[in-house]
């Protein structure tokens, strides 16, 4: 048997293209607040119910993970045989492709993201969230 060759291979840096600026993080920040409250939970939160056994929304909210920006639904578990009491669902995802433009994707129920605008600027993307049924929690 011989001896499988080795050497130096070049790995460049990771590219600053995707690093978010932290004005875009608060601009972005700032109108999803601002979506959450006027149209997303008066649209998607309800009282909850009396008697239930199914999930049910108790908060919208959103956050940043690297430079990727999730709107996230909260669940709440009722019964007594449940495994946690809430759980967190993300529904709507923002990829920073630069110079202040998004790729939108939408979760599918087997947890694959699709991506089905890109290159939109934030206003657009807010658009299509509230707007566009596929991003319904």
């Amino acid at each position: 048997m011989t001896k499988a060759q080795r050497g130096w291979v070049y790995r460049p840096h990771k590219s600053s293209v995707n690093q978010v600026l932290p004005s875009i993080k608060a601009e972005v920040q700032r109108k999803a607040e601002q979506l959450i409250g006027e149209t997303l939970k008066p649209r998607h939160l309800k009282p909850p119910p009396i008697t239930t056994t199914f999930n049910y929304i108790v908060d919208i909210y959103t956050k940043w993970y690297r430079h990727y920006f999730y709107f996230c639904a909260k669940y709440c578990v009722p019964g007594s045989n449940a495994l946690t009491p809430d759980f967190e669902a993300k529904f709507a995802r923002l990829e920073y492709t630069g110079h202040n433009h998004f790729n939108l994707s939408f979760r599918r129920y087997t947890e694959e993201w699709i991506e089905i605008h890109s290159n939109l600027s934030i206003d657009q993307c807010f658009a299509a969230i509230r707007d566009d049924p596929l991003f319904d929690p």
